[in-house]
């Protein structure tokens, strides 16, 4: 598998993963902390499709590179107010790091090709 599969399978994998998660949330957190954070994965796997389909997959492969750093601190806050646990918590956050580390390499990848 190149890096763009595996960011958009670790991304798809993590959505189908976390959503049922993100169903629990207290009705406080979870109209505005859970959607935030699923609109957020959302993003991400656009961002990675359009990437796979567009000659500018560098802007893109940018911006999915900034809405990881951004869930990064989402699901630390949701962690914090007890939300996750720190066994989900630990999972969530090494799915995350690994994507952003498939998106650098892609984005690596395309600098160097030109």
């Amino acid at each position: 598998m190149s890096e763009k599969e595996d960011a958009l399978t670790k991304t798809y994998d993590l959505i189908l993963w976390l959503f049922p998660q993100i169903s629990k949330f207290p009705r406080d957190y979870r109209y505005i902390l859970g959607n935030r954070i699923e609109n957020g994965l959302l993003d991400v796997m656009e961002q990675l499709i359009e990437a796979r389909y567009t000659r500018d997959k560098a802007g893109l492969l940018q911006s999915a590179n900034l809405a990881l750093e951004k869930l990064r601190y989402l699901v630390r806050l949701a962690k914090d107010l007890k939300l996750f646990n720190t066994k989900k918590y630990e999972y969530i956050s090494r799915e995350i790091n690994q994507t952003g580390i498939y998106v650098g390499a892609w984005l690596k990848k395309v600098k160097s090709t030109g």
